[in-house]
């Protein structure tokens, strides 16, 4: 018989709570989690995802493919952050925003402990999402645990989560828009047509990201394309900026968090 792969101490921070909504967003942490919390402990799980503007498509198609597959007791919430008038105008601490809608909703629907993904390397980021957690007393078992990103990747491998092995980080479209760009929906939807315009065509990135800066749009890629490819993804996205009325500014390599402009800091 095969030892459960899931750390004692991951198990011991799940089973303080008898039940534990999880906040799952699509990516590999809250994913994760949700597996872990259903199939690998005695607290059962009520997940909840946010389908929004700001999420990608296949994000959401993802967390109702696996609730569908392992049987997850599975709420879509509306978590509204775009009709808050702070998150639309974008500000540095935009999370802060995004995750108050988010905890709020989820606390309207069900009273029950909310889990987040984060891991410990999220610690070491500007991260204003964790202050809305702190505000709705939203408990972080990986944290807990001590795991950090590649532990995760490496317990979805061991759970034989293959799809969720293999994908890259993901973050809400939002994340795209430089900071004091308002955030619409029509813009997160150009987004997302971008990077799933480009995606076939750099099947060997590890990131591509369509960002929106006040200079105009700027693909990111990591490793950037070689010269054919550029050429084939500098037609698309001026095709697809022409479309939507937007300039189109230029590929570069991808560097993290580009788009988040603090006072000091050009893009």
């Amino acid at each position: 018989m095969t030892a459960d792969p899931v750390p004692a101490r991951l198990v011991a921070a799940i089973e303080r709570f008898p039940e534990l909504a999880v906040a799952v967003s699509g990516g590999v942490d809250s994913m994760v989690l949700a597996h872990v919390v259903h199939g690998h402990t005695r607290t059962r799980l009520v997940a909840f995802h946010a389908a929004s503007p700001a999420v990608p498509a296949v994000a959401t198609a993802r967390v109702r493919d696996h609730a569908r597959r392992f049987g997850w007791d599975l709420k879509v919430v509306d978590a509204g952050e775009l009709e808050d008038p702070t998150y639309r105008a974008n500000p540095v601490d935009r999370c802060f925003y995004c995750k108050t809608n988010l905890y709020g909703r989820i606390r309207a629907v069900l009273d029950l402990p909310t889990a987040s993904g984060t891991n410990l390397d999220d610690l070491g980021d500007y991260r204003p999402g964790l202050r809305a957690a702190g505000d709705h007393g939203v408990v972080h078992p990986f944290v807990e645990a001590g795991l950090a990103k590649r532990d995760v990747y490496a317990l979805a491998a061991a759970l034989g989560l293959d799809d969720l092995a293999a994908l890259p980080a993901q973050p809400c479209l939002a994340s795209r828009i430089e900071t004091g760009l308002a955030v619409d929906a029509a813009t997160l939807a150009f987004v997302e047509r971008v990077e799933a315009a480009l995606a076939p065509l750099m099947p060997g990135a590890s990131s591509l990201r369509c960002r929106v800066t006040a200079a105009g749009v700027v693909v990111e890629a990591d490793p950037p394309p070689v010269t054919g490819e550029g050429d084939a993804v500098r037609a698309i996205v001026l095709r697809l900026c022409r479309e939507a009325g937007r300039v189109f500014a230029g590929l570069r390599p991808y560097r993290r968090g580009s788009a988040f402009l603090t006072a000091g800091r050009a893009p």
